[in-house]
C-alpha cells in the first residue's frame, strides 16, 4: 500500500480516534481500576453494555446529521426549544471545569508519585501540570481540526499499547475474564468507600458520556458524510466502540489481577503507582503511568475545546479556533488544571456540581434523539423503527437507573 493510501485510509478513522481520546481518560482510569481493585472483574458486563449503548446513540446521532445536515445542539435549538439547547451547553461546560481539574490533578499527582522513583522528592505535581497545560494549549494554537485529530491520533495510540501491554502483563486468570461477563452486583466490600451500585453508575458515566454523541455530530458534518457514507461511519464508529472496549478492559484486568487478589483496594489513580510496583515490577509501573498520563492529556485536548465547539454548534457557526475569543477561551479552560495541584486539594463544589448536572444529561440526550429520530419531516424514510425505539426506551430505563445512583452519590458528599 502507497504512503498516499495508507494516509487516506487513516484519515477514516480520525473521528472515531479523537471520540476515544475524549472518553478514556483519567476519570475512565480511576473507574475501572476502581472497580477491578474492589470487585475483580465481576463488573466487566457492566463495560459490555456501556460500550454497546456508546455504539448505538454513535450511529443514531450520526444518521440524523448525515440526513438532516443539522448538529446536535442546533436540532435542539430550532426543533425542541432554545433553553434545551442551553442547558447542554451549561450542563457540559460545568462537567468539563470539573474534568479539566480533576484531570490534570490526576495526571500531575501520577507523575510526581512516579518521578520519586527517578529523583530523590520528585519533581513538584505544580510543574508537571503547568507543561501538560503548555503542550494541549500549544497544539490548540497550532492547529486546525484535522491537526488536533493526527496529534490526538499518536497520543491515543501511545494510550492503546500501554494499557493492551499491561493488560497482558498483569492479567487474571482467563476463566475470571469470562466470568465477569454474567450480570450480577456483587456485594459491598467490607473497607470499601464506594458500593457496587455507585461505581457501575461511574462505569457507566464515563463511557455512555452525552457530550461524546454530541461532539460526534459536529465531526460527521465538517467530514462532509450523508446517508451515503452510513458504512464508513459504522466502521469509524466500530473501531472507536472496539478500542474503548480494550482499553476499558485492561485497565480493569490490571487492577483485578494484582491489587484485587492482594486485597489492597483502591481510592486514586496514582496509588497503583506505588502498590503495583512491589506486585508486578517497575516495568508494569512505567507503562502504566505512561499509559495514564497520555489518558490525561488526550482526553484533555477536548475537554478544553468543548465550550467553543458548543458554541459553534448552537449558532451553527464556523469553527475557526484561531479566532481571538475562542483562544481566550480556551487559555483560561487549561488554566483550571491548575487549581488542583497549587491549592492541593480536590475542587469540590465544582465537582460535585458537575456530577449533579451530569446525571441528568444522559437521560435527556437519549430523550431528544428519540424525538428527533421520530419525526417524519425529518427524519422522512428514515425515521426510527419500532426496534430502535425500543432499544432507545431500554438505554433510557438504563440511564435513569444509573442516574439515581450517581444523585444519591452525589447527596452523599454533600451531606
Amino acid at each position: 500500500m502507497s504512503l498516499s493510501k495508507l494516509k487516506k485510509s487513516l484519515a477514516l478513522f480520525l473521528p472515531g480516534i479523537f471520540l476515544l481520546g475524549f472518553n478514556i481518560g483519567t476519570g475512565s482510569v480511576t473507574s475501572m481500576a476502581k472497580a477491578g481493585a474492589t470487585y475483580g472483574m465481576s463488573m466487566l458486563w457492566t463495560i459490555v453494555l456501556s460500550c454497546l449503548a456508546t455504539y448505538f446513540m454513535i450511529n443514531l446521532y450520526s444518521r440524523y446529521t448525515m440526513i438532516t445536515g443539522e448538529t446536535a445542539l442546533y436540532a435542539f435549538k430550532k426543533h425542541i426549544h432554545p433553553a434545551m439547547g442551553i442547558f447542554f451547553i451549561v450542563a457540559l461546560t460545568a462537567g468539563v471545569m470539573g474534568s479539566v481539574m480533576g484531570v490534570m490533578g490526576i495526571v500531575a499527582d501520577i507523575s510526581h508519585v512516579w518521578s520519586k522513583s527517578m529523583i530523590s522528592g520528585g519533581i513538584p505535581a505544580v510543574y508537571f501540570a503547568a507543561f501538560y497545560i503548555c503542550l494541549v494549549y500549544f497544539i490548540f494554537w497550532n492547529g486546525e481540526t484535522q491537526f488536533f485529530e493526527r496529534a490526538l491520533a499518536v497520543i491515543v495510540a501511545v494510550m492503546s499499547a500501554c494499557f493492551i501491554l499491561n493488560f497482558f502483563l498483569l492479567m487474571p486468570p482467563p476463566g475470571e475474564i469470562l466470568s465477569g461477563l454474567i450480570p450480577n452486583i456483587p456485594p459491598t466490600k467490607e473497607g470499601s468507600d464506594k458500593g457496587p451500585y455507585l461505581i457501575l453508575a461511574s462505569l457507566v458515566g464515563t463511557t455512555v458520556f452525552s457530550g461524546l454523541f454530541i461532539v460526534r455530530t459536529t465531526l460527521v458534518k465538517e467530514a462532509g458524510w450523508t446517508i451515503k457514507d452510513e458504512a464508513t461511519q459504522k466502521s469509524d464508529a466500530i473501531f472507536s466502540v472496539f478500542l474503548m472496549f480494550i482499553i476499558s478492559i485492561s485497565i480493569m484486568a490490571a487492577a483485578a489481577g494484582t491489587l484485587y487478589p492482594a486485597n489492597l483496594g483502591l481510592s486514586e489513580a496514582s496509588q497503583m503507582i506505588t502498590l503495583l510496583e512491589p506486585l508486578a515490577g517497575k516495568m508494569a509501573v512505567a507503562i502504566f503511568a505512561i499509559g495514564i498520563i497520555a489518558a490525561g492529556v488526550s482526553s484533555q485536548f477536548p475537554n478544553v475545546l468543548m465550550l467553543p465547539w458548543l458554541l459553534c454548534d448552537y449558532n451553527q457557526s464556523p469553527r475557526e479556533m484561531k479566532l481571538g475569543k475562542y483562544r481566550i477561551m480556551v487559555f483560561f479552560i487549561s488554566l483550571l488544571g491548575l487549581v488542583v495541584p497549587i491549592f492541593n486539594a480536590r475542587p469540590v463544589f465544582v465537582m460535585i456540581i458537575s456530577q449533579a448536572l451530569n446525571s441528568v444529561i444522559l437521560p435527556l440526550t437519549v430523550g431528544c434523539i428519540m424525538y428527533l429520530g421520530n419525526r417524519k419531516d425529518l427524519m422522512q424514510e428514515y425515521k426510527f423503527k419500532t426496534t430502535t425505539n425500543i432499544t432507545l426506551l431500554l438505554i433510557l430505563l438504563f440511564s435513569i437507573f444509573t442516574s439515581a445512583i450517581g444523585v444519591r452519590g452525589v447527596l452523599a458528599q454533600l451531606l
